[in-house]
């Protein structure tokens, strides 16, 4: 289905929002980084996201992506359907948000939006709170990976380094990328990868918005990047990278691709190539 048949663009403002807030098909999905961000105020109908559930949360990678029939369960909770229109946000800019809007398009469910700046937009805006919780109606939602190709794997990237079609966008701090931080086996960065913190896409002036796209494609394309490669993008778990995920898809990114891994499991193994 293209995104032309959507109710909504990728990028929702609060009062577009505000102005569909009771059309049936709209399923609004909070997924805050502080669980008490829910019960302090959220968008009225807003059901509620424990992150945790979008990490797979055993095994060697802990923060991959959850077994099909755990999404099946999750994704039916909080009452998917094949026809809803997810509008997904959080208290922290979109990390969250951007990890639960990748896992949908992984499963093939391309009906979603981002509500731009999340929570603190929506409230700078003074628009309606509500602290009663909205209990979701269950549905039956079968989810499988229909979209494998907005994900890659350790082998893939490895594979791929020198490809000049291909690039990697390290969404993690300088610090992390640079080796100097972080607590896995390994310390640095994928070769190649470039480097732009997923905060210094955010515009602090404006509650947490995108900053602007011309700016943001300028900044992009002076690392190297540009809307025609083929992108992988990761973090630590795949939280940090889910926004900027998010954000090469707002800007025309049609072949970004998440790592779920992340360096989690890439700076923990000792066969995977590490620069600093």
């Amino acid at each position: 289905m293209s995104s032309e048949d959507n109710l909504l663009p990728l990028i929702v403002e609060p009062d577009q929002l505000a102005a569909y807030i009771d059309e049936p098909s709209l399923l609004i999905i909070d997924v805050p980084a502080k669980a008490e961000s829910y019960d302090q105020g959220h968008v009225p109908g807003a059901v509620f996201l424990d992150h945790r559930e979008l990490l797979r949360g055993e095994g060697e990678v802990p923060n991959d992506v959850p077994s099909s029939e755990a999404l099946s369960r999750l994704f039916s909770s909080l009452g998917l359907t094949r026809d809803t229109h997810v509008v997904a946000y959080d208290d922290e800019g979109g990390g969250w948000a951007g990890r639960l809007l990748w896992t949908l398009e992984l499963l093939g469910h391309t009906r979603y939006s981002y509500l731009n700046g999340g929570i603190h937009a929506w409230r700078e805006d003074a628009l309606p709170l509500s602290t009663e919780p909205h209990a979701p109606t269950a549905s039956h939602y079968e989810a499988g990976i229909l979209h494998p190709e907005a994900a890659i794997d350790r082998q893939e990237i490895q594979d791929r380094l020198g490809d000049r079609h291909f690039a990697v966008w390290d969404a993690r701090s300088r610090a992390e990328y640079r080796g100097e931080k972080g607590n896995n086996k390994h310390l640095g960065h994928i070769p190649s990868a470039v480097n732009m913190e997923w905060t210094q896409a955010m515009d602090r002036e404006r509650a947490l918005r995108l900053r602007g796209y011309a700016e943001l494609i300028t900044e992009l394309e002076a690392l190297g990047l540009t809307p025609d490669m083929e992108v992988a993008t990761y973090c630590q778990s795949h939280h940090r990278s889910g926004f900027t995920w998010l954000v090469g898809r707002a800007l025309g990114f049609e072949k970004i691709r998440g790592y779920a891994g992340s360096w989690k499991e890439w700076g923990n193994r000792d066969d995977t190539p590490i620069e600093k």
